[in-house]
């Protein structure tokens, strides 16, 4: 049996539309998986990828079709005339639907990873943008990541480095953006991606972080657009120990101007650049009271996670 002939089979027997990962939980069930001729390394990828490919190459004659966006989800092309009898206002829909949650859910988990995690080691802020000026023009579109992050060396080097550091005016400070998608596919890649430059040209480093499973030809294009652009990308996971960096992003001086321009057309950066200011000045040791995004501990984010239906 192949990848395309067990999505087949799955959404023949299936009651109603499927996600590409509950596609893959009921070939399991069914046990189509033992049919498989190749199971590879990332099954459930691999099923996501069949049926994007097969609905991008196939056209009309593409076994597949969508049969919502928001969730995505997947049904026969042969039976979309069910699609208008089906029940779908049904207990169980009606719970997935209440249990959807919202890109800005997602934001405690990635302040808690880029705390954690020692690639990084940051103090995050969320940027609310519907609080900015914006221009009338739309020129203003894009200029707001969803958080910012800044990076204290104050763990990595002893009291009398740090100062020397300072008196040769050689700073090892860092600032990080961070654009947040719950997921990426081919209709929303690019305007997510150059999003993510938009909004981090003023930092030393940008990255597009995703929540939801990234399948290989998109993960190629990302890699592809890294090597010209720079942008990094997370692949984020309710287990915070499990999300990890999939594209490095490139290091950058700061852009000065810009950062000078959303100062002024925003009070959560302007806050977030004024608590910075306040703990540098502060030196090593000494916390202050601080602004910053609360980093819940792991008691505290399961209960988040559940309370926002990211995990049940």
């Amino acid at each position: 049996m192949t990848y395309k002939e067990m999505i087949s089979e799955v959404l023949r027997q299936a009651k109603q539309p499927l996600s590409s990962e509950q596609i893959w939980s009921q070939a399991c069930e069914l046990g189509f998986d033992k049919e498989l001729s190749s199971i590879g390394k990332a099954p459930l990828i691999t099923t996501r990828t069949r049926i994007y490919r097969d609905i991008r190459e196939g056209g009309k004659e593409s076994q597949f079709i969508f049969a919502s966006r928001k969730p995505t989800t997947f049904w026969l092309k042969t039976r979309a005339g069910e699609l208008g009898s089906l029940n779908l206002d049904d207990a169980d829909v009606k719970t997935k639907q209440k249990n959807q949650f919202h890109e800005r859910d997602l934001h405690p988990l990635l302040v808690k990873f880029l705390y954690e995690n020692s690639n990084f080691n940051l103090q995050c802020k969320t940027i609310y943008h519907e609080k900015s000026k914006k221009d009338t023009n739309g020129k203003d579109k894009w200029n707001y990541p969803d958080i910012v992050g800044v990076y204290f060396p104050y763990g990595d080097y002893k009291e009398e480095t740090l100062n020397l550091l300072h008196n040769i005016k050689q700073s090892h400070y860092k600032f990080f953006s961070f654009e947040l998608k719950i997921s990426l596919d081919f209709s929303n890649l690019k305007e997510s991606y150059f999003q993510a430059v938009s909004n981090s040209s003023w930092a030393n480093e940008g990255y597009l972080v995703v929540f939801k499973e990234i399948d290989d030809e998109v993960l190629g294009e990302l890699r592809r657009l890294n090597q010209s652009f720079g942008i990094g990308v997370i692949k984020l996971e309710s287990d915070v120990q499990s999300s990890r960096i999939l594209l490095s992003s490139r290091q950058k001086e700061l852009d000065i101007s810009t950062l000078d321009m959303l100062l002024d057309k925003n009070a959560d950066f302007k806050n977030f650049i004024c608590d910075v200011n306040k703990q540098i000045k502060a030196g090593v040791g000494i916390e202050i009271k601080a602004d910053f995004d609360k980093v819940l501990d792991d008691d505290g984010m399961q209960k988040y996670l559940k309370e926002k239906h990211i995990e049940e």
